[in-house]
C-alpha cells in the first residue's frame, strides 16, 4: 500500500512539474542566463535598446511614422548591397525609413537551393526569431526555407534545403547578411519592439522598381520567373526611395 502511495504522488509531482514546465522555464530563465553566460533579448536590449531607439525615432518621425509601428518590411537588394527598412502607420500606409548597407553576403543573383551552396535566398520571409547570442553580435533569423522553397525543391526532388539564414552584426557572411554591429542593433531592436509577427522580409537579386530585369545567371530553375513575378508584387506596394 505505501509503495502504491509513493507512485501516485510521484505521479502527481510529475504532472504538476510538467503542468507548470513553462511557467519554471520563464522563472529560472534569468538565473540559467547567468550560470551559463548566455544572454537573453532583454539583456541585449538593456545594452543597447536605448541607444538603437535613439537612431530609428529621428528616422520614423522624419517619415511621420509613429514609433514603434504597426509593422516592418526589410528589403534587402543583392546586387545593390542594401538593406531597405520600411514601416506601415497605423491606416496601412508604407512608407520608407532607412537604407543599410549590407556589409557582406556570399553568393550571387539566384535563389538558394541547397545546404552548403553559399547562397542568400530569395523570395518574401517572415521573422523567425532574435538570437542575443549569436557568434556575429547579434541576430534576426529569416525564415527560410519558406512553403514556396519546399514547394519547389520537393518538385525537383531536392531535400536539402539548408537553414540558419540570418541578418547579423560583423561584416563576414557565409550565405547570410551582415549588416555591421550597430546596424544589426538597430534591426534586433526595431523587430523586438515591433514583434517578430509583424516583420516581413523581401529578399530579391534586383530592384525591380527600378526597371532591372531579371539577373541571366546560369542556370537558373525554371521556376524562377514564378518566385521574381512574387517578389515584384510585394516590392510594387513599396515607395521607391533613391539611397542616402
Amino acid at each position: 500500500m505505501k509503495r502504491l502511495h509513493l507512485l501516485l504522488i510521484l505521479l502527481a509531482v510529475v504532472a504538476v512539474a510538467f503542468a507548470f514546465k513553462p511557467l519554471l522555464q520563464s522563472a529560472l530563465a534569468p538565473l540559467t542566463s547567468r550560470i551559463t553566460h548566455r544572454k537573453t533579448v532583454a539583456d541585449r536590449l538593456a545594452e543597447f535598446g536605448e541607444a538603437a531607439r535613439g537612431r530609428l525615432k529621428p528616422r520614423f518621425d522624419q517619415a511621420r511614422v509613429k514609433y514603434p509601428p504597426a509593422s516592418v518590411k526589410l528589403v534587402a537588394i543583392k546586387a545593390d548591397r542594401e538593406m531597405q527598412l520600411y514601416a506601415s502607420d497605423r491606416q496601412g500606409s508604407n512608407h520608407w525609413i532607412h537604407t543599410y548597407r549590407i556589409q557582406a553576403a556570399s553568393g550571387v543573383a539566384g535563389p538558394k537551393l541547397e545546404e552548403g551552396d553559399l547562397q542568400v535566398p530569395e523570395g518574401i520571409y517572415p521573422a523567425d526569431s532574435l538570437n542575443p547570442n549569436s557568434l556575429y553580435h547579434v541576430a534576426l533569423r529569416v525564415g527560410y526555407p519558406n512553403q514556396f522553397d519546399r514547394a519547389m525543391a520537393a518538385k525537383d526532388g531536392r531535400t536539402n534545403l539548408g537553414g540558419d539564414i540570418m541578418i547579423h552584426g560583423k561584416n563576414v557572411s557565409i550565405g547570410c547578411l551582415a549588416m555591421g554591429d550597430e546596424a544589426a542593433e538597430d534591426l534586433f531592436t526595431l523587430a523586438a519592439d515591433t514583434g517578430l509577427k509583424n516583420v516581413t522580409i523581401i529578399i530579391a537579386p534586383v530592384d525591380f522598381r527600378s526597371g532591372k530585369s531579371t539577373p541571366k545567371i546560369a542556370p537558373l530553375p525554371p521556376w524562377s520567373e514564378t518566385l521574381y513575378s512574387q517578389i515584384k508584387k510585394e516590392l510594387t506596394v513599396l515607395p521607391l526611395k533613391e539611397s542616402p
